[in-house]
């Protein structure tokens, strides 16, 4: 694929934290961690992989605003911009040596999320996506699953931690959702896993409780991939919390369970 302007400076951004965060994995043991919360931590890679991606994106897209996990919102002087980032996606499984999380930024111009990017370190794979010119990894086109049939469908969905709460819903969802789907998996990932959606490897995915930058990448990868992603709370993507994505087929029965579990 050859890369835009936009996309250039996304995934040079995201390959310099990537080499602090990949530094820091490697000596996990070592890592000095703080309690952010009940069952959710943050650690020194976390703001220093959030502060190169701020400082190389800065520079790059002077007065774009941003919205972070660990540093908040920044307004800039450019309105119709901003960016929306987690430095690392996956936190449990990166403190406990497990291969599977992300770096995850996107781009909101115009209350539209227009290009993503999550990058899995640890497997090389660098997922993208741009409004209108289709989702890669690496130099891979990606496309959603063809899958038609619930029964043979892969479902991806978190699980709420301690102290996050709506535990008593999850479970009416997720008793809905086993018995119409081949199978359910929780990877601990929500960008990684919705990127897992847009490559054909799952079929549809669910998660309350988000915030946008666990899924502003993840939103584009799956539209140019063409599949469907929408909310669950009837709020605009730009501010929803609740998120469901998929192949066509998928999505829509996915839905229809998680509808009969509200009922």
């Amino acid at each position: 694929m050859i890369r835009s302007p936009l996309m250039t400076v996304m995934t040079d951004a995201v390959m310099k934290a990537s080499r602090s965060l990949k530094r820091d994995f490697g000596e996990v043991e070592n890592l000095q961690v703080l309690a952010k919360g009940p069952g959710d931590f943050v650690s020194k890679a976390d703001h220093k992989a959030e502060q190169i991606l701020r400082e190389s994106l800065e520079k790059a897209r002077p007065g774009y605003g941003f919205i972070m996990e660990e540093s908040g919102v920044v307004h800039g002087t450019d309105e119709s911009n901003r960016w929306h980032i987690d430095p690392l996606d996956g936190t449990h499984n990166f403190l406990r040596g497990i291969p599977h999380w992300n770096i995850s930024v996107a781009l909101e111009r115009d209350n539209q999320f227009i290009a993503g990017v999550v990058y899995d370190a640890a497997k090389d794979e660098m997922f993208m996506a741009e409004k209108g010119k289709g989702a890669y990894v690496n130099n891979r086109r990606l496309r959603v699953s063809g899958r038609n049939e619930p029964a043979d469908m892969l479902i991806g969905t978190g699980i709420p931690h301690i102290g996050k709460g709506g535990h008593g819903q999850f479970l009416r969802e997720l008793a809905a959702v086993m018995p119409r789907f081949a199978n359910v998996r929780r990877m601990g990932s929500a960008a990684l896993d919705i990127a897992y959606v847009a490559a054909g490897r799952m079929d549809a995915y669910w998660e309350r409780g988000l915030n946008t930058w666990d899924f502003a990448a993840g939103a584009v990868l799956i539209r140019e991939a063409g599949g469907t992603f929408g909310s669950l709370d009837g709020k605009p993507i730009t501010s929803a919390r609740d998120i469901i994505c998929g192949n066509e087929a998928g999505e829509r029965a996915l839905a229809a369970a998680l509808k009969t579990a509200a009922a």
